[in-house]
C-alpha cells in the first residue's frame, strides 16, 4: 500500500495525538510523548499557527511516522530556517523511503514559506546511526555543541 505524506491542520488533532504516539515509540519515550498530552483545543491552536509544521506518513489511517519542524523567522533578513524537531518511522515501516519523503515534502513547505534552510540534530549515539545516515544524504554535516539552558532560576552566586 503506497503510503501518503500529508500535513496536518486544525481538522486533524486525532492524528496529531498518532503522531505523538509514535514518536513515544519509536524513541522510547512513551512518558513525554503520551503521559501528559495537551488539549485538543491546544493542538488545534499550534496546528493552525504560522511556525509550526506537522507532516504524517500514513498508510491507510495508519501513522507509519512523521516530523515535527519549527519556522525561526530571522531577524537579520527576511527569511527563515526551518527546524526539524522530531523526525520518526516506525520500525514496521523502515528502508521504506518515508524518512526521505518526509524531508522533500518539508522542503517544498520551506521554499513556499521562503526558508532558506532546512536543519535537524541527531544524537552521536549508537541508536541514531541511521538517521545520521540519512541526514548526511540530504544535507551538509556540521559539528555543533549542543546546550540545555534550565528555565528555572538557581542558586545565582555569579
Amino acid at each position: 500500500m503506497p503510503v501518503e505524506i500529508r500535513q496536518l491542520t486544525p481538522d486533524d488533532v486525532g492524528l496529531m495525538v498518532a503522531l505523538s504516539t509514535c514518536f513515544g515509540e519509536v524513541f522510547k519515550d512513551m512518558h513525554t510523548y503520551t503521559e501528559k498530552r495537551p488539549s485538543a483545543d491546544y493542538l488545534k491552536g499550534l496546528l493552525s499557527g504560522d511556525s509550526f509544521i506537522a507532516l504524517v506518513a500514513l498508510e491507510g489511517m495508519d501513522v507509519a511516522g512523521g516530523l515535527a519542524a519549527y519556522e525561526l523567522k530571522k531577524f537579520e533578513q527576511e527569511r527563515s530556517e526551518i527546524y526539524i524537531y522530531d523526525l520518526a518511522v516506525s520500525s514496521e515501516h523502515r528502508r521504506n523511503g518515508i524518512a526521505t519523503a518526509l524531508i522533500e515534502r518539508l522542503k517544498v513547505i520551506a521554499a513556499d514559506r521562503g526558508a532558506y534552510v532546512i536543519f535537524v540534530q541527531a544524537d552521536t549515539d549508537v541508536e541514531d546511526e541511521p538517521a545520521i545516515a540519512l541526514y548526511t544524504k540530504l544535507g551538509l554535516r556540521e559539528e555543533v555543541l549542543h546546550f540545555d539552558i534550565s528555565v528555572e532560576s538557581g542558586d545565582e552566586t555569579a
